[in-house]
């Protein structure tokens, strides 16, 4: 897949709309960001939500986010991004992407490695 300028600042527009409807509680455009098979495996935006708060608190509050490479790994779409947590700790989000049939991109796995 050859990935277009258009489709990096489409990309990198649904993790940062992501990230903003975390921190402004608003569930349901954090859960439309997500890919369908996401949305089916959580079922609801307030189940997508919880998970994210429990499993992924770097990604549901971060303190500082900084975009880094736009990767193909095994084909897949993946930016990387650079948050901070609460605390201060610095993690890189993986957000692996998915093109929808209507050219659109959705996030379809976030993958979190420690950088400390």
């Amino acid at each position: 897949m050859e990935l277009t300028q258009s489709d990096a600042q489409k990309i990198r527009t649904v993790i940062e709309r992501q990230i903003a409807a975390f921190l402004q509680d608003d569930f349901s455009l954090a859960f439309s960001q997500a890919a369908p098979g996401i949305q089916i495996q959580f079922g609801t935006a307030t189940n997508f939500v919880r998970r994210m708060e429990s499993a992924y608190p770097s990604v549901h509050r971060p303190r500082s986010v900084v975009f880094e490479s736009l990767l193909m790994i095994q084909e897949v779409p993946s930016q990387q991004v650079i948050l901070m947590d609460q605390s201060g700790e610095l993690i890189r989000a993986t957000y692996t992407m998915q093109k929808q049939q209507n050219n659109s991109w959705k996030i379809a796995g976030c993958y979190l490695t420690p950088m400390g």
